[in-house]
């Protein structure tokens, strides 16, 4: 039997655009002629898959339809939630429609996580498909490459997961990465009669209520509308409080491969830091009195650029109106000025420049800064700097 893939596709993406009431949602932020729900598409033409089933919502379902159709996917299923209920009862309705047997394996990934190395995750996914019963279930976990405080964990005592932790203070991470703790990536592998099962004796009422949501949905171009009235009386709870934390049953499925949730400008800015040459061209690069940068791509109401800050180069004492501003050191020990505080920043630091911030960038060293910057806001243009100080002039 081929593993049928759920994509959750419901997300909003609202870390990376806070204080925004209208922003994109990440799974479909257009990064450079490629998205992260697209991505997620490719993945699932492996030949291990069976056609996938998308849970989204009635506000995403024109997007959703779109990346299907750019992919070249014509089976497939849409499952739409009619309110937001968080990923324990999206999970189980999509699990609970009518063509999926019970013994059926299903691969739960999230629609918006960069995966490189895909053969050896698929591989992990053939692998343990002998290993699925009517009751465990199993999660993937990612060797952590630093200690982040923006990611979940989970510890193991050989295959099983003996302990969750959830984002932990960057000092707490240290100490999890010692115990050879892994990155929880919210990627969950399970038959259908394990979810029903789990949800039958730890979630009786999302249980019930998703039950009637999926009998009493409407149907039509493969779509399934659940019903309103049913689902919105689910608990609305995320999958590891209302499963994982009860459950002993849980094993994990251990990766050393590159992955992201692209969930921070930090990410994004060292995501596109490592695929620089891809995105490099020459008519984008612009000279400055203290140095140089390429615009190395200009997304929708975001602007991703390399800075280089030449031995003794000072930018000019600034602010701006329209914009944000995150940096991620890749090369030097630039020294930094943010309104009244002075610091040396080292490489893979990360720093964010708010809305109307006074700043500058000052390399003292003999050798030259690089910085990866990301630009957000509504105007990403040099008119929308206001300088106060210039070592070149430029104060008018």
């Amino acid at each position: 039997m081929k593993i049928r893939p759920v994509i959750l596709c419901g997300g909003a993406g609202t870390r990376l655009w806070p204080k925004q009431k209208k922003h994109q949602a990440k799974q479909f932020i257009n990064f450079g002629n490629w998205t992260l729900l697209g991505k997620t598409l490719e993945r699932v033409k492996a030949s291990i898959f069976d056609a996938p089933i998308i849970s989204t919502n009635a506000k995403y379902l024109r997007q959703v339809k779109q990346h299907l159709k750019k992919h070249k996917i014509r089976k497939y299923k849409i499952v739409l939630e009619p309110a937001k209920r968080n990923t324990a009862p999206a999970i189980l309705s999509t699990a609970l429609i009518k063509d999926i047997p019970n013994e059926q394996p299903l691969m739960f990934l999230a629609a918006d996580h960069l995966i490189e190395k895909v053969g050896l995750f698929n591989k992990a996914i053939k692998k343990n498909q002998k290993k699925l019963t009517q009751n465990n279930i199993f999660i993937f976990g990612i060797k952590p490459t630093m200690p982040s405080s923006e990611f979940g964990y989970f510890l193991t005592k050989n295959t099983k997961v003996t302990r969750f932790i959830e984002k932990p203070k960057e000092s707490k991470a240290k100490q999890i990465i010692s115990k050879k703790g892994y990155w929880n990536s919210g990627m969950f592998y399970l038959r259908k009669d394990s979810i029903i099962n789990n949800f039958k004796k730890y979630q009786p009422n999302i249980y019930r209520n998703c039950n009637k949501a999926v009998t009493k949905a409407k149907y039509k171009s493969n779509v399934y509308y659940l019903n309103k009235q049913a689902f919105t009386k689910a608990t609305a709870k995320s999958f590891d409080y209302a499963i994982l934390e009860k459950t002993k049953d849980i094993n994990a499925i251990k990766l050393d491969i590159p992955w992201s949730d692209l969930g921070s400008w930090k990410e994004i800015c060292k995501m596109y830091g490592r695929n620089k040459r891809k995105y490099f061209k020459k008519k984008n690069v612009f000279h400055r009195p203290w140095g140089s940068y390429v615009n190395l791509f200009n997304g929708k109401e975001f602007l991703i650029k390399e800075l280089y800050v030449k031995p003794k180069g000072i930018l000019s004492l600034q602010k701006h109106h329209h914009r944000a501003e995150h940096w991620v050191v890749t090369h030097g020990k630039p020294k930094i000025t943010l309104n009244k505080k002075y610091f040396t920043m080292k490489p893979d630091e990360t720093i964010f420049i708010p809305l109307g911030a006074v700043h500058r960038i000052e390399n003292p060293y003999k050798k030259p800064v690089k910085i990866i910057e990301a630009q957000v806001g509504s105007i990403l243009k040099e008119t929308d700097i206001v300088r106060y100080q210039d070592v070149y002039g430029r104060v008018k």
